[in-house]
């Protein structure tokens, strides 16, 4: 159990939280893999300074997420679900990213607004402030498993009617084909990581205390133009990035 980072009392974040967090760190870095298994509950109470309950806590929130399974007699199993390897490239797609890593793959449009340009999503799509952008909140399924969460905004102008493309053809490349943009190409990723909001835990069937990867995206046509601006939230434990020159 060596390696696990204590918890801390009096921070906002429940005890049962930190220890999610550290035992989903130690199973991503390799720290049980020469027994498959999850330290038992007494040993990690006393690793931790808790009670059993609230090992318990973690491990349940753990099993929902589909990382660990208790299996009787024997402990906590952890589960092996490869993470499907997502290339960031000068031309970044999700289906073709994911490729044959997945049998189905499906696009969901959950949202579709049109209003006024923020002050960020002006700089990133190099508009005025106020100015019309159509917003899209969209789910990629991989294998009927949520994968990510977007929310993407579009010069309204220039791509009026995306919503309705997009649910017809579940992809932002082919929407863009449809309204006339052949190519486009990623100009600036930037990958953070943080905890999952509430907004993003059930779409993304994630339990409290889950991390995401986000990545903050700019996509340009072949001019160099704007045409997207993109949050996207991936679950960290199903994704792994690839950068590519």
């Amino acid at each position: 159990m060596a390696g696990l980072k204590q918890v801390q009392r009096q921070t906002g974040v429940a005890l049962w939280r930190q220890i999610a967090d550290r035992i989903r760190e130690a199973i991503s870095a390799g720290a049980y893999d020469e027994t498959g298994m999850v330290p038992p509950e007494t040993g990690l109470a006393l690793q931790f300074g808790v009670n059993r309950h609230t090992v318990r806590s973690a491990l349940a929130a753990l099993a929902q997420e589909g990382i660990v399974r208790a299996v009787q007699g024997r402990g906590t199993l952890i589960e092996r679900k490869e993470r499907l390897n997502f290339p960031i490239t000068r031309r970044t797609r999700f289906t073709a990213g994911i490729g044959d890593q997945a049998r189905e793959m499906r696009g969901l449009l959950l949202e579709e607004a049109k209003e006024e340009a923020s002050a960020e999503i002006a700089r990133w799509l190099g508009l005025k402030p106020g100015a019309q952008v159509i917003r899209l909140e969209t789910l990629r399924e991989a294998d009927k498993r949520p994968v990510s969460k977007a929310t993407s905004w579009f010069p309204a102008e220039r791509f009026a009617g995306i919503g309705e493309a997009y649910r017809k053809h579940e992809s932002i490349t082919k929407a863009f084909a449809e309204l006339g943009l052949a190519d486009y190409v990623r100009a600036t990723t930037e990958v953070t990581a943080a905890h999952a909001a509430t907004a993003d835990l059930a779409d993304l069937e994630l339990t409290p205390g889950a991390i995401l990867l986000i990545a903050k995206a700019m996509n340009t046509d072949l001019v160099g133009v704007p045409v997207q601006y993109s949050i996207s939230r991936f679950a960290a434990d199903r994704v792994q990035f690839i950068i590519e020159n």
